[in-house]
């Protein structure tokens, strides 16, 4: 009994890797993709003017620890994640892009409140007629008539996007393990977050094995739906690390100012 319960945890142990990493490495390849697809640029170039104007600098005195951290990850990324996503692409895409829209919509909460947080009453009710719309007519949020049909494009909002919009700034930057890139005002978001998502309380009573399940099936879902984003920052940047370190304060910066 004891043998089959160290195995047990085990395994729960290396799913939860998997879960973090797959999160951590699809988050700045994912965001500049629906950036690029936003504002008309082609991924070939994702960030082809995010550099025309001079940005602050990025505040990063942790510098060494975020490279080695950004290491793992990347080997993390090229050696595990991406190669299971590109084996999952087997799965229709049209399958794939519908269990996006369902975890899209199930977090449409966390979007609604930060919106009432930030004083945004029109992304409130946004966010408020996609989530009727979507989970009704769009079958439970499988399909995204809102956006198809009735032109209402996802806004999104976060604990973090809040803090900043009430002037707390971004702090050091910091490259959490397996989380990705982020900062301390981001990483203190993101822990509000997910007490503000639904899945936290839906899945409550799950053991540890069937939440990082969930989280692993979405996470490789969302990374097979990528088109190697990651892959042309790192062939075409002199330094990734820089690259993304700036790409990700310059992107959030973006969200917090809109």
């Amino acid at each position: 009994m004891t043998r089959r319960i160290g195995c047990r945890s085990s395994c729960g142990c290396l799913l939860l890797v998997v879960v973090l990493g797959i999160f951590g490495l699809a988050q700045p390849a994912r965001a500049e993709a629906e950036t690029a697809v936003e504002e008309d640029i082609s991924l070939e170039d994702p960030f082809a003017d995010a550099f025309e104007e001079e940005a602050p600098p990025v505040y990063d005195p942790l510098e060494p620890m975020n490279r080695s951290l950004f290491w793992v990850n990347d080997k993390l990324y090229v050696f595990l994640l991406k190669p299971v996503a590109r084996v999952y692409r087997v799965v229709p895409e049209r399958v794939r892009v519908s269990v996006s829209n369902a975890f899209s919509n199930i977090t449409a909460p966390v979007r609604m409140v930060n919106a009432l947080l930030q004083f945004r009453g029109e992304t409130f009710w946004n966010e408020l007629a996609r989530f009727e719309i979507n989970t009704t007519v769009g079958l439970c949020g499988l399909f995204d008539p809102a956006r198809n049909v009735f032109s209402l494009e996802k806004r999104e909002e976060d604990f973090g996007q809040t803090l900043g919009h009430h002037g707390m700034p971004p702090g050091p930057y910091l490259f959490l393990p397996f989380f990705g890139p982020s900062n301390i005002r981001d990483a203190a978001g993101t822990g509000v977050d997910f007490f503000l998502n639904p899945v936290t309380y839906l899945t409550w009573d799950w053991t540890f094995l069937e939440q990082a399940g969930l989280k692993t099936g979405e996470g490789i879902n969302t990374l097979s739906l990528d088109k190697d984003t990651y892959e042309a920052i790192k062939r075409d940047s002199l330094d990734p690390y820089l690259f993304i370190r700036n790409a990700y304060a310059q992107h959030r910066e973006g969200y917090i100012r809109k």
